[in-house]
C-alpha cells in the first residue's frame, strides 16, 4: 500500500455508540471502530493506557496518528480526575479537513461543559510544530510529519500507538519502527494499540517490549499492550 494517503474522499460515519467515525474511501478503512469510536478510544487508550501511568506527576505522551483528536481529547477530559501536567505529542502527516473536524460530534455525545468543546476545536486548529498550551496542565504538540523522519531527544511515558492497519500502512508496524520508539520510552513506559496481530505481537517483541494481550472493546477480540521492562 503506497503511504502517501491523500486527504479527500474522507466522510463522517456514526458508529454504534452514536459517536463519530472517519470513513477514508482512500484507503477503505475506518478510522475508529463502527462498533463505537469513543467506546473503543476510552477502553484501548485510556483503560489500557493512560490510567495505567498515572504514578508521576508528569507525563509525557505521544500519540502515532493523532487523526479526529479523539484520543486526546479524552486523555484530556480523564486528566481533569487526576490533575497531571501532561505534554502531549499528536503526529500526524495527514489531518482531517476543517469540514471535518468542526462536525465531529465528540463534544455533544460526551456532554461536556463549553469550554470543553472549545478545547476539542484548539486541538484541531492548533498549528503544526507548536507547543500550545491547551490548558493549564495540558501541552499539545502536533507534528505533520511521517513517523519515519519523527525525530525528538524526548522521553515517553505512554504510547497511543493508533495508527492505520498493518494491510494499509505495513512500513509503521515494522520492528525497525518499533526499535524507534522503543528507544525513546521511559522505563515501564507503555504502548497501547488496537492491533493484535501476531506479525504486530513478534515485531514489538523483537524490538524489546514485553507483551501482554487483553480483551478488546465490541467487535475485537483482544487488542494489545506492550511495555518496556527493565530487565
Amino acid at each position: 500500500m503506497n503511504s502517501e494517503l491523500k486527504t479527500e474522499n474522507r466522510k463522517l460515519i456514526l458508529s454504534e455508540d452514536g459517536s463519530h467515525t472517519v470513513f477514508d474511501a482512500n484507503v477503505k478503512e475506518h478510522f475508529h471502530s463502527t462498533f463505537g469510536a469513543i467506546n473503543e478510544s476510552k477502553e484501548i487508550f485510556i483503560k489500557y493506557g493512560f490510567n495505567e501511568i498515572l504514578n508521576s506527576e508528569k507525563i509525557n505522551i505521544l500519540e502515532i496518528g493523532f487523526g479526529t483528536g479523539l484520543n486526546a481529547f479524552l486523555t484530556f477530559l480523564e486528566n481533569a480526575n487526576h490533575n497531571k501536567n501532561i505534554f502531549y505529542t499528536a503526529i500526524e502527516p495527514y489531518p482531517v479537513d476543517e469540514e471535518i473536524f468542526l462536525n465531529l460530534n465528540y463534544p455533544q455525545v460526551l456532554n461536556v461543559p463549553e469550554n470543553q468543546k472549545e478545547v476539542f476545536l484548539k486541538m484541531h486548529k492548533s498549528p503544526s510544530g507548536e507547543k500550545i498550551n491547551i490548558s493549564e496542565n495540558f501541552i499539545l504538540l502536533k507534528e505533520k510529519i511521517k513517523l519515519e523522519n519523527f525525530e525528538t531527544k524526548m522521553k515517553y511515558d505512554l504510547i497511543y500507538f493508533d495508527a492505520f492497519s498493518p494491510e494499509v500502512q505495513p512500513e509503521l508496524w515494522t520492528e525497525n519502527i518499533f526499535k524507534k520508539i522503543f528507544d525513546r520510552l521511559n522505563i515501564n513506559g507503555i504502548l497501547t494499540t488496537y492491533s493484535a496481530k501476531g506479525e504486530v505481537k513478534r515485531n514489538l517483541k523483537s524490538a524489546g517490549f514485553t507483551i501482554e494481550s487483553l480483551p478488546g472493546p465490541k467487535g475485537k477480540r483482544e487488542v494489545t499492550r506492550a511495555r518496556k521492562i527493565n530487565l
